[in-house]
């Protein structure tokens, strides 16, 4: 792997190599019976998903009024979990609403950042595990409008400007965790007895009406995406509380962290990349760009634009989707850092983005050392994309295993596609013959177009779903409170 991986800590050693499933990809309790849908209704409804590979993850609330410090200490951990971490009373931590009026906000800036970024969707904090809703709620008057100087609702603004530039909107939700309503679950347990309540009482009188609201109240909702089920708190009944609402969205789009026993549409590998994808599961890794996802004034560890993009890639050639973080300040301003990487990014795609849009996951089974691939399959012709990431200096990139002859190669980046010179190896496999420097210094894109079935003389693919998990040793029984999916 290159060393400029290191920089993020988050792509394996090669290919398949590298880091263990997450906290978030434990086993999963038994599915729930499958909707009555049929695999060509279900193709249908995620083809836009499966295609647009590339979204914006937003997570903002009235932790970025704090922004990670309380009593003038700078409190550990992400950003929008300062209210838990720090152990900040419910009364005291719901004044910060007092001084949270970002009057800065611009819906169609930040939608317009996420397009020229060739993100295809957006997916906001709608609630997060503070219990502060960003959006107009009648089920409680802990929201944004009622509750701030700001007497807006951002998200009917950010809906009107995702329909006006034709990018989809999506809504995260904290289904369990709340920390401000009574009967909210908490990470750790309550810290304070105005936490103290009835848990289906929360569920019917909070969580279920809002996600009605969220869910009607919005126009067209492309994605709910649930989070820390908190293991027994969501029970199979009180996911089935909320199930119902869904109907509200017909073709909506859910992922696996509702609870209950129910895996809905999407796997949700967070902060790292898996090894060589899920069989048969659809899936997107969420990242941050720093160290956290709600804002944090001092966090300025930001990843480097090169590590973002080749992120993508690699999701990408694995099948999956890349769901990349901001967390806007209380001023509603997304961090200049973020923007400018975006904006590198956005340009790379203006190039590259053939490559990454519509494709499904590389055909190679074993690591390519120079890069990734990504595929676009139609009958009996492909072209590959090959992204190679470490420009060889002798000008030749060899491409291992494959047994098609390939029918014409050109650079992406060159508008003239001049062909490039493509020999058969011995026994399989090719040599591309290169101009002397890359196109682009991050990644340059190489297509090649194939007649007939590909055929790749390389083992099978072992997928995440298909690792068998090592035996640990029996736990105690887990502390009341505890079992969260994510610390998201």
């Amino acid at each position: 792997m290159l060393k400029r991986f290191i920089w993020v800590g988050l792509l394996s050693s090669s290919l398949l190599g590298g880091m263990a499933a997450a906290k978030d990809e434990a086993p999963q309790p038994a599915a729930a019976p499958a909707p009555a849908e049929t695999k060509a209704e279900r193709d249908a409804r995620m083809k836009w998903w499966r295609e647009a590979k590339f979204g914006m993850f937003i997570h903002w609330g009235v932790y970025s009024v704090p922004a990670g410090t309380y009593n003038g200490k700078q409190i550990n951990g992400i950003g929008e979990w300062i209210m838990n971490r720090g152990k900040i009373p419910v009364d005291v931590y719901a004044k910060y609403t007092e001084q949270f009026n970002p009057v800065k906000f611009n819906a169609d800036e930040w939608v317009a950042t996420a397009k020229a970024a060739g993100m295809k969707y957006i997916v906001i904090t709608s609630k997060h595990h503070d219990g502060f809703a960003m959006f107009h709620s009648k089920a409680s008057k802990y929201n944004i409008y009622d509750a701030t100087p700001f007497k807006r609702d951002p998200l009917a603004e950010l809906a009107e400007a995702c329909r006006k530039q034709d990018i989809r909107l999506g809504f995260y939700y904290s289904q369990a965790q709340d920390w401000h309503h009574p009967g909210g679950a908490a990470s750790g347990g309550h810290w304070d007895k105005a936490q103290d309540g009835d848990a289906d009482a929360y569920l019917k009188n909070i969580a279920v009406p809002q996600i009605r609201e969220i869910l009607s109240n919005y126009g067209k909702v492309a994605v709910l995406w649930f989070d820390t089920s908190m293991g027994a708190y969501m029970s199979k009944e009180r996911a089935e509380m909320i199930l119902p609402e869904l109907k509200r969205q017909p073709g909506i789009i859910w992922n696996n962290r509702l609870g209950g026993g129910y895996r809905g549409d999407t796997e949700t590998p967070e902060q790292h990349i898996p090894t060589a994808g899920y069989k048969d599961r659809d899936w997107e890794t969420c990242m941050t760009m720093n160290g956290t996802w709600g804002y944090k004034s001092y966090d300025d560890k930001w990843k480097p634009t090169e590590a973002l993009l080749q992120n993508l890639i690699d999701i990408a050639s694995k099948g999956g989707n890349y769901l990349l973080n901001v967390g806007p300040t209380s001023e509603g301003l997304i961090p200049a850092p973020s923007v400018e990487r975006l904006k590198e990014v956005g340009t790379w795609m203006k190039v590259n983005g053939e490559s990454i849009y519509e494709t499904t996951g590389t055909p190679f089974s074993q690591p390519l050392p120079w890069g990734r691939a990504t595929k676009k399959v139609n009958g009996d012709e492909a072209t590959l994309y090959l992204h190679v990431f470490s420009w060889p200096k002798d000008g030749k990139l060899a491409v291992p295993g494959i047994k098609n002859a390939a029918e014409s190669a050109y650079l992406l980046a060159d508008s003239a596609k001049k062909p490039l010179k493509v020999e058969k190896g011995s026994p399989h496999g090719w040599t591309i013959e290169l101009p002397g420097a890359a196109p682009d210094a991050i990644s340059s894109t190489i297509v090649v177009k194939v007649k007939g079935p590909l055929d790749i003389d390389q083992p099978p693919v072992q997928y995440e779903s298909e690792k068998k998990p090592a035996k640990k040793p029996a736990k105690k029984p887990a502390t009341k409170g505890k079992g969260v999916d994510s610390l998201k």
